[in-house]
């Protein structure tokens, strides 16, 4: 079996998700590369895009959602809000979706809703979306209501709808739509994107998204993944099923000792790749510590995970130094202000925050 170190890893990866080099491709590109890229926070989703391309443009993830539609933002891994490339994001949503989490006691005592009470809010809402109708959240909450005509879904959902419409994206009844204003509106994706076909079966949609995550943040084992893609909420037989699904193309190798996934493409450039010395700055929860976590301590010193995972489910924007975590950044009066965890080379520390800086204060705009 091959064997590789954890700078080998990272140097590969970095080149993977265009850091060091950056690339040159679209917006799509980048975000089909990374896996999705989390947009809970729309500007750190825009920056994560930006950072990674020579020529970015404002606006471009803007464009392609909204007049390309070739991106849809919707809810999918660890039930947060991503961008997905708008032909393969159905594929994500099979494998969120495959968590359950609607069917656990825990669940519907703390959300106050039953396995039917999602079933019949997710058909009213189709109903209510077909034809491409765009709905606000109170909008599209009014219009179950009206046609359930149940007083009990009323209440649940006044209380805990945000987190009962996660599932019904998973299940392709809703994603994001154009904003009204500042109100978010949700559509049917059938009726949204052009590249919608519908669901995939389980194993095809397992090929999709297991081959996409290890093009950006292999080597992996299966934990990994399942803590990715739901904070290791799937069951372990269906983690088997996805990688047997995906076997074909795929490969083992040994990083320091444990045994990991790779794409067989991969394997030969993996084991030739020379550690890297770059220095690098990313933005708030970027999904090259999101793909491996915050609880990697090959990637985040343990020493610093709180600087880095901080309260209220906050990922501080990072600096890299030889493909690791070290130190931590903050916009502050059109300046970036670093704090390092350990001594960063000055000369590629300056370049790198002077890359940044237009992305983050807008002087390049």
């Amino acid at each position: 079996m091959v064997s590789v170190t954890w700078a080998q890893v990272l140097s590969w990866r970095m080149r993977r998700q265009f850091i060091d080099p950056v690339g040159a491709g679209s917006a799509v590109d980048v975000v089909r590369r990374l896996a999705g890229v989390q947009a809970q926070v729309a500007s750190a989703a825009e920056l994560a895009v930006a950072v990674r391309r020579s020529a970015a443009v404002a606006g471009d993830v803007a464009r392609a959602l909204l007049d390309d539609r070739t991106l849809v933002k919707t809810w999918s891994m660890r039930g947060t809000l991503h961008l997905l490339p708008a032909d393969e994001a159905a594929a994500y949503l099979v494998l969120c979706g495959a968590v359950r989490t609607w069917e656990k006691p825990s669940w519907q005592k703390a959300f106050g809703a039953t396995p039917a009470d999602l079933e019949a809010i997710a058909e009213a809402a189709a109903e209510a979306l077909a034809g491409g109708a765009a709905l606000t959240r109170e909008e599209l909450v009014a219009a179950v209501i009206d046609a359930t005509g149940s007083r009990h879904l009323a209440e649940v959902l006044g209380s805990g709808w945000g987190t009962l419409l996660k599932p019904l994206a998973w299940w392709g009844v809703l994603c994001h739509g154009p904003a009204q204003g500042t109100r978010v509106t949700f559509t049917s994706p059938a009726a949204w994107l052009p590249s919608w076909t519908g669901l995939p079966p389980a194993d095809e949609a397992a090929r999709t998204v297991v081959h996409a995550y290890l093009g950006a943040h292999g080597p992996a084992t299966l934990d990994a993944f399942d803590t990715w893609l739901m904070r290791k909420g799937n069951r372990k037989g269906d983690l088997r099923s996805w990688f047997a699904a995906a076997e074909d193309g795929m490969a083992t190798v040994e990083v320091e000792g444990v045994p990991m996934y790779v794409l067989e493409e991969h394997l030969d450039e993996l084991a030739d790749t020379e550690p890297s010395g770059a220095v690098r700055l990313l933005g708030a929860f970027d999904q090259y510590v999101l793909g491996a976590g915050t609880g990697a301590g090959y990637l985040v010193p343990q020493e610093h995970r709180g600087d880095v995972s901080r309260k209220a489910g906050w990922i501080s924007p990072v600096v890299l130094h030889e493909g690791r975590v070290a130190g931590v950044w903050e916009a502050v009066d059109g300046d970036l202000a670093v704090t390092s965890f350990a001594d960063l080379p000055e000369g590629p520390l300056e370049d790198a925050v002077a890359r940044v800086r237009p992305l983050v204060t807008g002087a390049a705009r």
